[in-house]
């Protein structure tokens, strides 16, 4: 039977895959691709969190809201971490949904490096736990 600390490491895994994927992605030129990848990482990372509380959400919207009540907003976690999920998902959104919406490389570099620093936040505020 997997404990809560084992789910919190898989998904954390997951999230250290999405980023892999992203950067290949970018070097394929697969923007859109890229930018969906940077998204899951730092949708996984926040999962990660999340799973220590054994808390989860069904949509995205749910999770981002009270990651950011419980976790930014009481300073448990860095106040930029807010705006990059403001940033990743709105590109990905974008990208996904809007037939004519494109993703430039610059942007797509830009979230990737966000995601690198939000996987590291991640790692940190989990060591800090333990």
């Amino acid at each position: 039977m997997e404990t809560k600390r084992d789910l919190s490491q898989y998904r954390l895994e997951q999230a250290e895959q999405c980023l892999k994927s992203a950067k290949i992605l970018l070097d394929s030129n697969d923007y859109k691709g890229a930018a969906n990848r940077s998204y899951y990482c730092v949708f996984h990372c926040m999962r990660s969190i999340l799973a220590l509380e054994g808390t989860d959400f069904k949509k995205h919207s749910g999770l981002i809201a009270y990651f950011r009540k419980e976790y930014i907003k009481t300073g448990k976690l860095n106040v930029a971490l807010s705006d990059i999920i403001t940033d990743v998902f709105q590109i990905r959104t974008e990208s996904d949904y809007d037939d004519y919406y494109v993703v430039n490389k610059a942007d797509v570099e830009e979230q990737i490096k966000n995601a690198e620093y939000f996987i590291q936040q991640t790692k940190e505020y989990l060591e800090g736990l333990t």
